[in-house]
C-alpha cells in the first residue's frame, strides 16, 4: 500500500507540485499520465527519496516518513520496500547482466555471491534474457538494457514497483517487448502494488486499475482506465488526449 498527504515539492523557487493526496492499495496499478515537464517523474522520485520532499507524508509498505525531517533509518526503509525501473536504465557499464541484476542483492540485502549469481540468472531467463546473462551493457539493445533493469527490480522482492517511463528512451521498435516483458510482469505478480508513469496509453489502458491525469503539478482527474482515457471529465484532460487521437489519426 502507498499512501501520500499533502506532498510538496519545489526546485530554485519553482513549484513542481503541491499538496498531492494519493492512495494505492495493495495489488492495484495506479498509471499517471500527462504532459512531459508536469512533475510525474519527481513525483515518482520523491516516493522512495531519490529527491527530498519539501513536505508531506508518505506511507509505502510499513514504512513511513514526514518531510522534510527524514531520518537515514526511514530512508533505508523506504528503499526497501519499494524497488524502481527508471526511463535510463541506470545500469553499471562495467558489470555484465547478471551482475547487474545481483548488484543490490550481494551489496545491501548482504545474500552471498553464488546464490545471489542464481538468483539473477533466475530473473533474467524469465525476461527473455537467459543467454545475455555474461553480455555488458554496451553489447545490449536498448529494450534489453531496460529488461536487465526489470529482471533486476524483480530480484528485489519488493512487492511495490515504480516504473517511470520504462519506455521512453527507446526506439519504436524496442517499446514492444519492455512492453510484453512488463505485462508479463504484473499478471504475474497480482500481490504487487505499482505505480506507473507512461504515455503508452493502449498500455495503460490494458494493465491499469486507476489512472490519475497529472497536468502542473496537480491531479486533474483520476478514476478507472475507462473513465479516464475513454470518457474524461475536465476539459485539461480531453485536450491532452485529444493529441494522441490525432497523432493516430495521422499515422
Amino acid at each position: 500500500m502507498i499512501e501520500i498527504k499533502h506532498l510538496a515539492k519545489t526546485f530554485s523557487n519553482h513549484e513542481i507540485f503541491n499538496d498531492i493526496n494519493l492512495k494505492v492499495n495493495t495489488g492495484e496499478i495506479l498509471a499517471i499520465i500527462g504532459p512531459s515537464g508536469s512533475g510525474k517523474s519527481t513525483l515518482l522520485r520523491c516516493l522512495n527519496l531519490l529527491e527530498k520532499p519539501d513536505e508531506g507524508e508518505v506511507t509505502i509498505g510499513d514504512s513511513h516518513f514526514t518531510a522534510p525531517n527524514i531520518s537515514k533509518k526511514q530512508a533505508v526503509g523506504i528503499r526497501q520496500e519499494s524497488t524502481m525501473v527508471f526511463q535510463q536504465f541506470n545500469l553499471f557499464r562495467q558489470k555484465t547482466a547478471w551482475q547487474n541484476v545481483a548488484e543490490n542483492l550481494i551489496t545491501v540485502k548482504k545474500v552471498n555471491k553464488v546464490a545471489a549469481k542464481q538468483r539473477a540468472l533466475e530473473e533474467l531467463d524469465k525476461v527473455g534474457l537467459g543467454a545475455y546473462a555474461n553480455f555488458y551493457p554496451g553489447q545490449l539493445s536498448g529494450g534489453q538494457k531496460q529488461r536487465v533493469a526489470i529482471a533486476r527490480s524483480l530480484a528485489t522482492d519488493s512487492k511495490i514497483l515504480l516504473l517511470d517511463e520504462p519506455t521512453s528512451a527507446l526506439d519504436s521498435e524496442l517499446v514492444g517487448e519492455v512492453l510484453t516483458t512488463l505485462r508479463a510482469v504484473v499478471e504475474n505478480h497480482p500481490d504487487y502494488t505499482v505505480i506507473l508513469v507512461s504515455h503508452e496509453l493502449e498500455f495503460v489502458k490494458e494493465v491499469a486499475t486507476k489512472v490519475i491525469f497529472f497536468e502542473s503539478g496537480q491531479i486533474i482527474e483520476s478514476g478507472t482506465p475507462e473513465e479516464v482515457l475513454n470518457n474524461p471529465q475536465q476539459a485539461r484532460t480531453q485536450r491532452f488526449l485529444s493529441r494522441f487521437t490525432q497523432q493516430a489519426i495521422a499515422q
